[in-house]
């Protein structure tokens, strides 16, 4: 027999290579240079990144992208816990993604050498699955089942320590081949029963949400809501699920919910759950659908059988892919049900209502920026955002394109933005991509900006100076009026900064000034930012910070 003799960076670079891996992220650390050797002519991009947690926010974003795990390598110690950040993301968000860590020798192991971590215990309450390889013939193994637990029920992340003298030794181990494809779980009995239920209903609600879509998966589940003339909505951050300029779309059940639609969800009376978990931001903190008592009907499918059940009883579970499920209902016709043309139409009215414009104080109108990006953009552009109140405008104003055309933190993560856009980008060169920041949010990731430079990719970041961690201060002002602490910010000539990285730079002071500065940085052709330099007292879309303080003054006066 040939010998299949390599050492263990090469098998497992080998192993990335049979699952089909095409790009990985990292930060690079002695602890794993066998794997860096491999990668070496390996045909799979390395896209070194400036922070480890910059680094697993893209492969975060990347599987996002692709529906495949996303891959992270970074070394241990301090790389692995700055990483952390983007594996609570991944599980949070229902995202496969796979990170390897660089470990200490493991005859060293439980004498605190230079820096030692046991990550089973540290990444087990993060991760579906923690691990470490001791055997350098055993990698195919955890590989393969890293790629399948990362991919399986509901996605989430997986970690992997690799100690250097096992990735450094050598072995004779055949590879092990890729993931099989999982046929449709869903059969046209399972259907049938959630036609019959369905249309049963007087008043009901398609709710889309959760991780792993498609392009085609956004089609089919518009088509599905025209056939059978049913208003969608989208869960926090999952937008993109069917394209918000389509009639049957209206809203989405996030924060700063429209109250309309919260109206919408409470008089509902038979919710179809496609992918989502259902948790505490699209049920209003479980006031608007109580855990107790629902008073509706729920249809819920879900890919995992211990997410069904495991909040609110439904009526009817579907253990299965979101995907095939809707794959399945866009190809049938709508059996004989009561009309809902006017419950959608009504409930469509409320969300273009509330995407008409609020004017907000000062010279710079987020409402308006937010509106041209919506108005101008291709029908393929995708927009990024981390978390800030500026994201509000965002989630209000822009009309997401259909997928893949949000990403999005549901976990809340500040600093997500900015990276996700670099992945964004490398990912689908040809399509515009836009990331909207904070001041706050874009100073946790923006060393990115050499990262976009090296690799040229030329997004385009909005961010939103008001000087302070908006959201923070918001909570602050409705609990303790007027005593600031610890929400101000400095901030750097944000134009400035991006020229300093070989990018385009911008600063906009009046809301006019904005789309020619906007059109200026796509055709640079360069990372660019557009500072937009905004009044504190816009503190959220409608409400002013004198107004906050002002309400929680009397609140205070009244208790």
């Amino acid at each position: 027999m040939q010998s299949n003799t390599r050492h263990g960076g090469q098998i497992l670079v080998d192993q990335l290579k049979a699952q089909g891996v095409r790009r990985v992220f990292s930060v690079p650390g002695e602890s794993f240079l066998a794997a860096l050797d491999g990668l070496h002519d390996s045909g799979i991009q390395n896209i070194v990144c400036r922070h480890e947690g910059g680094a697993a926010m893209m492969a975060e974003a990347h599987a996002k992208l692709t529906g495949q795990p996303g891959v992270v390598f970074v070394t241990r110690g301090p790389g692995a816990t700055n990483a952390s950040a983007g594996i609570h993301i991944a599980k949070q968000d229902s995202t496969p993604l796979i990170m390897f860590v660089g470990q200490i020798d493991n005859n060293h192991r439980d004498r605190e050498a230079f820096q030692e971590v046991d990550y089973r215990a540290f990444f087990t309450p993060l991760a579906k699955w923690a691990a470490e390889i001791d055997q350098t013939d055993r990698i195919p193994e955890y590989v393969s089942r890293a790629f399948h637990t990362a991919r399986s029920g509901r996605p989430g992340p997986v970690v992997l320590a690799l100690p250097e003298n096992m990735l450094s030794a050598h072995a004779d181990v055949a590879d092990i081949a890729p993931v099989a494809p999982t046929p449709p779980s869903v059969c046209a009995e399972q259907i049938d029963a959630v036609l019959d239920m369905l249309c049963k209903a007087k008043a009901p609600l398609v709710v889309a949400g959760g991780s792993v879509w498609s392009s085609e998966t956004a089609q089919d589940l518009a088509t599905f809501a025209e056939t059978f003339d049913l208003p969608v909505v989208a869960t926090f951050r999952r937008m993109d699920r069917m394209d918000n300029r389509h009639t049957h779309y209206v809203g989405d059940l996030g924060v700063g919910m429209n109250p309309a639609l919260a109206n919408r969800l409470q008089e509902a009376d038979c919710l179809l759950i496609l992918g989502a978990r259902f948790g505490d931001i699209a049920t209003g903190g479980y006031e608007l659908v109580k855990p107790g008592n629902p008073d509706k009907v729920l249809i819920h499918v879900h890919p995992d059988p211990n997410e069904l059940g495991r909040v609110f009883r439904p009526d009817l579970a579907l253990a299965a892919p979101a995907i095939d499920v809707i794959a399945r209902l866009s190809r049938r016709e709508a059996p004989p049900h009561p009309d809902w043309a006017g419950w959608t139409t009504a409930a469509r009215a409320d969300y273009e209502t509330w995407i008409t414009p609020v004017e907000t104080p000062g010279a710079v109108k987020l409402e308006q920026v937010m509106k041209h990006l919506s108005d101008t953009l291709p029908h393929n552009a995708i927009i990024t955002n981390g978390a800030g109140n500026f994201a509000a405008w965002l989630h209000r104003y822009f009309r997401a394109r259909a997928f893949p055309g949000h990403l999005a933190p549901t976990s809340g993560s500040m600093g997500y933005g900015f990276p996700a856009a670099v992945a964004a980008k490398l990912e689908h060169p040809e399509r515009p991509v836009v990331c909207v920041a904070g001041d706050g949010d874009f100073q946790m990731t923006l060393n990115e900006m050499s990262t976009a430079r090296q690799y040229g990719a030329a997004v385009v970041t909005v961010v939103c100076n008001n000087g302070r961690y908006g959201t923070i201060r918001m909570h602050q002002e409705r609990h303790y009026p007027g005593r600031v602490s610890g929400t101000d910010l400095f901030n750097p000539d944000y134009a400035a900064l991006a020229r300093a990285y070989g990018g385009h730079g911008e600063l906009v002071e009046r809301t006019e000034d904005f789309a020619d500065a906007f059109a200026r940085a796509q055709a640079s052709n360069l990372p660019a930012v557009i500072e937009l330099r905004l009044d504190p007292e816009a503190l959220a879309p409608g409400q002013s910070l004198s107004m906050t303080r002002a309400q929680g003054e009397r609140a205070t006066a009244a208790s």
